[in-house]
This record gives structure tokens, sequence and C-alpha cells, in this order.
């Protein structure tokens, strides 16, 4: 979850939003929102023990057609895009030590090799993935403590706006996109169910706890960027950290941050890279028309899947811009965790022992479900009403995917 939303977004939420309090209230917002679809996930999650994610529990809720148009986002663009984001967030962030460096360039280089450790070694690239998260998480505490015992900036929230009228503003609305794109990685552990060990157990915990664990973080973290640095400073830039960072620990403290939060941030995109592909591949695997992309190579790995995210994420990354990609992305997954969800109501009713006999509840339900899916809906909207073209390109994408499915619908009829 911890990666590019976090180190990036507040430079363009700062555009229409000044208040510390409201950035507070917005980032709690998204990690309620984010524990109320965590919650929702685990029932299905033991419900429905397979890696796959959305493409496996609106199959077996829904259709396959549903689980596929998922699939088929997640495996061309839900996890292409967003590794391609962090991918050049990382080369942002490492051009500010090194200015000479290219950040497409750099960015292109960490996919690649990301590639080529996940399609060799599951224990290889658990292992990497478990020491780099813990080494970003330790940052993020390191900053924190030092930012709360830094003297605060005079006037880095300074606005004759209230919280409230900020919070009732378009800009409020436009700042959640960011935050629901931060938070996006919370049902990361579903797309990995079926190579968990006891699933049952460990799939509810992994999405509760690291969800609430990376809410705690997120709502810290901004409130001690607004504390220590310049509004003016921080507005629209990407690389958001490097200010804050300045003023807590002068300028070569934060080249040291910003080059510590680059070589970090090569375990988001290491997370996309080996949790994205078992989407793909079990599409393939249920899907003849691709079926290339559910196969194994004699690791026991989908390496032809890897390769495909690898290619598309290289395309994002030399044409791909950070604003519109993350609107696209936000109205793109908002439709499907939105009807993930609302399959709780499915599950409950059928009687089957799916549904009776499952060992994991979803916490306060039908309230948390409820307050997940009014989310869910309003941004879906308001991404309509006010981000049209990323929108229409959502749209396209699903109709691509469309006609895919009904092609290989009428192939294996005509056999």
């Amino acid at each position: 979850m911890i990666g590019t939303g976090v180190f990036t977004s507040l430079g363009f939420q700062l555009f229409g939003i000044r208040n510390t309090s409201t950035i507070v209230v917005l980032w709690l917002i998204g990690g309620v929102i984010s524990l109320c679809g965590a919650v929702n996930y685990g029932e299905l999650g033991v419900a429905y023990p397979r890696s796959g994610g959305e493409y496996n529990y609106l199959s077996k809720t829904y259709h396959p057609y549903f689980g596929f148009l998922s699939g088929w986002i997640s495996s061309t663009v839900g996890f292409a895009a967003p590794v391609a984001l962090s991918a050049m967030l990382l080369g942002g962030y490492a051009s500010k030590v090194f200015p000479l460096l290219q950040p497409q360039i750099v960015a292109a280089i960490v996919v690649v090799v990301l590639t080529v450790i996940h399609s060799r070694s599951i224990e290889h690239g658990s292992k990497f993935q478990n020491v780099s998260t813990a080494l970003k998480i330790s940052l993020i505490i390191f900053i924190i403590i030092c930012g709360l015992l830094t003297e605060p900036v005079v006037n880095s929230d300074n606005t004759n706006i209230s919280t409230l009228d900020e919070m009732i503003s378009p800009a409020f609305a436009i700042s959640l996109f960011f935050v629901s794109y931060s938070y996006s990685g919370w049902n990361a552990a579903a797309y990995i169910a079926g190579e968990m060990e006891n699933p049952k157990k460990n799939l509810p915990k992994a999405l509760f706890v690291g969800t609430l664990i990376v809410t705690i973080l997120y709502v810290l973290l901004n409130y001690v960027f607004m504390r220590t640095a310049l509004v003016s400073e921080m507005i629209g830039q990407p690389e958001v950290a490097y200010y804050p960072a300045k003023n807590i620990f002068g300028h070569q403290g934060a080249n040291i941050i910003s080059l510590v939060i680059a070589l970090l941030l090569v375990s988001s995109v290491s997370s996309m890279v080996l949790a994205g592909p078992r989407v793909a591949h079990a599409i393939g695997e249920d899907i003849k028309l691709l079926n290339f992309l559910g196969m194994f190579n004699r690791r026991n790995i989908p390496e032809r899947a890897i390769i495909v995210q690898c290619i598309i994420t290289l395309i994002f990354i030399a044409t791909g811009t950070f604003e519109q990609v993350i609107t696209y992305l936000g109205f793109t997954l908002n439709l499907f965790t939105f009807f993930t969800v609302l399959g709780i109501f499915i599950l409950r009713k059928r009687k089957s022992t799916l549904a009776s006999d499952t060992d994991y509840k979803a916490w306060a339900y039908p309230i948390s479900t409820i307050i997940f899916l009014i989310f869910g809906l309003w941004l879906m909207i308001y991404g309509v009403i006010h981000k049209p073209m990323e929108s229409l390109l959502g749209l396209i994408t699903l109709i691509i995917g469309t006609i895919i499915y009904f092609i290989n619908i009428k192939l294996h009829s005509a056999k």
C-alpha cells in the first residue's frame, strides 16, 4: 500500500485545500473507507480462497463475464499503471539528488530488474519484499518522530477558509481521488490468497491489520508534512516529501531522505510486480484465448504474465502523466471494488456452505458494507461528471475487454 500516493499526492491536494485539519480529515476518511472494504473482502476471501482478487470474487458471486472484466482491467492497467507511477516517482526523487539522471530511464530500469527477480524466484522476491517494506515503514516512522519534534513552520496552514467549507468544496472531492489511489493497495493480499498459508485465517488478518497500520502512518505523515513545510513550497510538487525533509534535516539531509525514499519505493514497484501477474495468470487459466498468460515456468511462476505486465508498464512510463492516470484508475478500479463489496449481500443470501459455514464474517456488517458502497458510488458519479475524458477511457477499456470475452465464447461454441 505504501508507495506513490503518500509520497506525491499531497502536492496535488494543496491546489484546493490549505488547512492542516482538512488534510488530516481527508486521510482519515480514506483510511476508514479502506478498512470498510478490507473487512468485506476478508469474508469474500475466506469464502472463495483463490488468487485473483476481484476476478475470482466477481466470477463466483455474479458471472464469469464480470470477473473477466475486472481481471482485464487489473491485468492491463490496474497494476501496470501504478507500477509505472511508482517507478516514475522513484526516478523523480532520485533526480532530486542526482540531477543528471533521467527519471523515465531510471523507472524503466527498475521495472525491468524487478521483473527479472520475480520471474526467477518466489522465495527471493518475497524476502526482498519483506525487507524493503520493513525499511520503508521504519523510514516513515523516523520522519514522523523527527517532524513532531521539529519546530513547526509558521503559517504552513494559514487560510481564511474553515475546515467545513473546504470539506464541502469540489477540491475536497477531487482530493479524494488521490487519497483513494494512495490507499488502493488495501486489497492486494486478496490477489495472492491461493499462495498463502492458511488463507482463511491469514487473509482477513492481512487485509485489516495492514490497512489499519497504513492508515495511522498516512495520517501522521501528512500531518508532519503540513506542520514542517510551507504550503507554497509543496503545491503541485510530485516529490512532496523533499520539502518537509529539507526543513527537518537540512538540504543535505533532504537529499539523503529523497534518495532513501527512491530506494524504498522499489518495494512498492516490487509488490505490484509480484501481485499483478497473478490476476493475468488466473484469467489465462479460465479464458482459452489468453491461455498463454496462464502458464507457469519450471519454477512454478507465471513468467509470461509478469513479462506482459512489464511491457505495458514500460508503455505507461513512456507516455503517461500522474494526474490523468490516477483519475482514470480511480474510476475503473472503484467500479469493480464497488461491485465486489456489493457481492457480500449475494453471498449471504445464498443457501450454501459458503455463506453459512465461513470462518470469518465482515465486521460491522452491514454498516461497513454500506459506508464503502456509498463512498464508491459517489466517487464514480463525481468522476463521470468532472473527469469525463478519463471516465470515457475507462469505459473504452471495458468495451475492449467485452469484445475479447465474447470472441472467446464464440471460439468455444464453434468447436
